[in-house]
């Protein structure tokens, strides 16, 4: 543990706060991608399969615990008690282009060919990539809500914050996680055009919009 692993943890805690709290207050989940909620429901499912036969702490078992319901309230009130409001004309983005490549991936590319195992590899990897549907339907709309995009910027914190963590512990216990820090780098990549975007729009108190793809 360090402080760059706290403040990720954090981050994405506040994150995940921000979008249920923006749900359940305008009681409306326009301009959210419920297929990036389904994986990220998906990515705490199979990395925490552990919960019950691998105790490191507390603090470990209460994160995971509070993850794994804040993922699956936030698909209920999507799919569930919002989905009126629930904008599925735009919300197109194809499962299968992520699904099939990160099964295959894990299949190949893992530490451990055990059930357990490759279920948590499958986890790193998609979710390097479990935003992209939030961000293929933000370019498909031309534009988000500010609250969304700071859900979006503390997600892409959190990533920044944990890949500053695996440098700290490579440097103070000559740890390193390859598939950790790989699927890491990929997906702050994915956050950066978003982050220039935040700092340079929506600090400023602007709406953030996008080109319409043609």
């Amino acid at each position: 543990m360090n402080v760059f692993r706290i403040l990720g943890d954090l981050s994405h805690l506040l994150a995940m706060i921000l979008l249920l709290g923006k749900i359940w207050r305008s009681k409306c989940c326009t301009g959210i991608s419920g297929k990036s909620q389904i994986l990220f429901a998906l990515v705490f499912t199979t990395r925490y399969l552990d919960l019950f036969t691998n105790f490191i702490s507390i603090y470990n078992t209460v994160m995971k615990v509070v993850f794994l319901l804040c993922a699956y309230v936030t698909v209920y009130m999507i799919y569930g008690k919002f989905r009126k409001t629930f904008d599925s004309e735009n919300d197109t983005f194809r499962l299968e282009f992520l699904l099939v490549p990160v099964i295959g991936l894990s299949f190949l590319e893992n530490y451990n060919f055990t059930p357990l195992e490759i279920l948590w590899t499958f986890s790193i990897y998609l979710e390097s990539v479990a935003i992209l549907p939030q961000l293929f339907m933000i370019s498909k709309t031309g534009e988000a809500e500010t609250i969304t995009t700071h859900y979006l910027f503390f997600l892409g914190l959190y990533r920044a914050l944990y890949l500053a963590n695996w440098i700290r512990r490579y440097q103070t216990e000559n740890f390193y996680d390859q598939i950790a820090v790989v699927s890491g780098v990929v997906q702050t990549i994915f956050y950066c055009d978003f982050f220039y975007l935040y700092v340079t729009k929506v600090l400023k108190g602007k709406k953030l919009s996008l080109p319409m793809p043609i």
